[in-house]
């Protein structure tokens, strides 16, 4: 049987008249690595005090292993914790503040040099114990905040943005030291971001929140395959919204009431007079706008009166806006206020033959 280690029901937090979660339920499994993941005002870093016991929830419980944990301070909960800002003594050395959390549980100096010389060496930081924290570079100080936090062996470990304030390739690279990090020590692990390709890169599952609610749960590939919400197919991912199904050749508009359409890139192919397969079921387009990627073109067609984009392999000859093109469209999202489904291109059934 599964060991949940985190169980959260019905979690409502107001701050005045802004509720910033509304009835928020999910449970995490014991070792799993978690990214919190959402727009900016969200309720993802209220989701986070409310588990560290920094804010309480008005309503909904909170339960460790079982225990439920609402009345009980951040200290007895067994939590570390990772600020966006680091939040490192800056009069201490890297060595006295990976060692602050075990001085206050009174651990003995043999102790604290053994826990404190691994992590050091866990987290690549040898060579650097004491120098202070302005001597250290972004990405080595949020290893000496990542250091600190699980020194004294919590339970649970919060990163709030853990990557907001260090640059784009150190951050990419940290991310990749981060899941090495959380597989080895094996401590469930809860980190808030809005970047999409972090959370998707980093975490084994991942939890959407949107405006104070959770949107969906789950593997990032299945939240990227099967979204639940309107909100999570636009949000994660790259998406074209249509709203007239009708116009478009081998979708039935009529499967879902009131149903607007999500189409992603990769489910289009463009292509020119010979390169397509099922003819019978592609729109006749026209390219607008070109833009080179690095690894592939991103396309702006025009279809139906309307645009979509979609992206083409650089091994294929380069359009040209203005150029005419076959535009296939392999599958779709429908949804409507209470259903959603995926729908398939019911016309592809004779390919012709393709010409590359």
């Amino acid at each position: 049987m599964t060991e949940m280690h985190i169980v959260a029901k019905h979690l409502t937090k107001s701050f005045g008249a802004f509720q910033a979660t509304k009835d928020v339920s999910f449970e995490i499994e014991k070792g799993k690595l978690i990214g919190l993941l959402g727009p900016s005002g969200g309720g993802k870093t209220t989701i986070l005090r409310m588990l560290a016991g920094l804010e309480e929830p008005d309503s909904g419980d909170i339960l460790f292993h079982g225990r439920k944990v609402n009345q009980l301070p951040p200290q007895e909960r067994g939590i570390g914790f990772v600020f966006q800002n680091y939040a490192l003594f800056r009069h201490m050395s890297v060595f006295d503040n990976i060692a602050f959390g075990l001085t206050v549980q009174k651990r003995s100096k043999q102790q604290i040099k053994e826990r404190v010389s691994a992590l050091i060496e866990l987290t690549g930081l040898g060579g650097l114990e004491k120098r202070l924290p302005h001597q250290l570079s972004g990405g080595q100080r949020q290893r000496v905040a990542f250091a600190r936090a699980i020194a004294p062996e919590p339970q649970l470990l919060l990163l709030d943005e853990p990557f907001a304030a260090i640059d784009a390739k150190v951050r990419k690279e940290l991310r990749t030291w981060l899941k090495e990090m959380i597989d080895r020590v094996g401590i469930t692990t809860i980190f808030v971001t809005h970047d999409q390709e972090e959370a998707v890169e980093v975490a084994d599952q991942i939890m959407i929140i949107n405006e104070g609610r959770l949107e969906q749960q789950g593997t990032p590939i299945e939240i990227y395959k099967h979204p639940q919400t309107p909100f999570v197919a636009t949000f994660i991912g790259e998406s074209n919204l249509i709203e007239n199904i009708s116009a478009l050749k081998g979708f039935d508009a009529s499967a879902l009431p009131q149903a607007r359409a999500i189409i992603r890139p990769e489910f289009i192919e463009v292509g020119q007079e010979g390169e397509i397969p099922f003819l019978s079921a592609a729109e006749k387009g026209v390219v607008k706008n070109v833009f080179f990627r690095g690894t592939n073109w991103q396309l702006d067609v025009e279809v139906q009166g309307g645009r979509l984009f979609a992206y083409r392999s650089l091994e294929l000859p380069a359009l040209a806006p203005g150029d005419a093109v076959n535009v296939l469209i392999h599958r779709l999202y429908l949804f409507n206020e209470s259903d959603h489904a995926m729908q398939e291109n019911r016309l592809k059934t004779d390919p012709l033959p393709v010409h590359i």
